[in-house]
């Protein structure tokens, strides 16, 4: 069967829906995560959501709603141990350490099939659900609608947060409702490509962006579009006639994105700066 044979079919039809999805909330919160210095927390979160999807799966089987609970008690911990930035990442490591510990445990109580626990690692992009469909929508919904309501200040406590706690912005009552968001996001994308990689949809584009542009809009327009290209692109791939999962694609996509941001990068960033500057010098 060919590529336009899958597309008629549902289950590819809703990898592309979901994926799709995915990828803008990853692509719209990724520039704050590199923003903030948080890529050590996605890589928390998503390992985190492991820990909760095995509850999920144990007690419920049901690892998404239980990826979702976890990633919020997850970002509570996150918050509160790791209030200071210099704190934040032992704080990180240490309840990483446990959590994953507890996840192994959980997992060995499971008596299903085996293939539902590996997906919670690796991801399972063609078995999206018609139910876990309009879960995502919803959840994306949310998470747009939130970080559109605090963009500016999110974005001013990012950049200058002793500035911004100065200036009367509620730093860490921020702080933690990104926290939430992000790992609500990254639990999410897990579903997608697996606890292990998320960071190739969480991280790399918007890493990539950073290279390219300098304004913080056109950085989180140039995130959402690499992170469609490699969610999208790599499903595409996967259906075209290969063996290959499409979380190889994805991940080879995102990356190739950023080795090519960091090549011609420095070359379009001076171009422009050299445009300014004529520019300003005729004025």
């Amino acid at each position: 069967m060919g590529l336009s044979g899958y597309l008629s079919l549902p289950f590819a039809q809703h990898a592309l829906l979901a994926g799709t999805l995915i990828a803008i909330i990853c692509g719209f919160i990724g520039p704050f995560v590199i923003a903030r210095s948080m890529a050590f927390a996605v890589h928390g979160a998503a390992e985190l959501s492991f820990t909760g999807a095995a509850a999920g799966l144990v007690i419920a089987g049901n690892p998404v709603a239980g990826a979702l609970v976890g990633s919020v008690v997850v970002a509570g911990l996150f918050g509160v141990l790791g209030e200071r930035p210099r704190e934040r990442d032992s704080a990180i490591g240490v309840v990483l350490a446990a959590g994953l510990g507890l996840g192994v445990l959980l997992l060995s109580h499971y008596q299903g099939f085996a293939t539902a626990a590996t997906n919670i690692l690796f991801g399972d992009i063609f078995g999206v659900s018609t139910g876990s469909l309009y879960l995502l929508l919803g959840l994306g919904i949310v998470v747009l609608i939130t970080i559109s309501a605090i963009y500016r200040p999110l974005l001013f406590s990012s950049v200058d947060p002793d500035l911004a706690a100065a200036r009367g912005v509620p730093t860490k009552v921020l702080g933690i409702v990104f926290l939430v968001l992000l790992a609500v996001t990254v639990s999410e994308a897990a579903q997608i490509v697996g606890t292990l990689l998320v960071l190739s949809l969480a991280i790399t584009p918007a890493a990539a962006a950073q290279r390219l542009v300098v304004s913080s809009l056109q950085m989180t327009a140039v995130s959402v579009a690499l992170a469609v290209l490699a969610t999208d692109g790599g499903i595409l791939l996967s259906l075209s006639g290969t063996t290959v999962p499409p979380t190889v694609f994805v991940t080879g996509i995102s990356f190739a994105s950023y080795v090519l941001a960091r090549l011609i990068g420095p070359r379009l960033l001076a171009r422009r700066r050299a445009r300014l500057a004529a520019a300003r010098h005729e004025t």
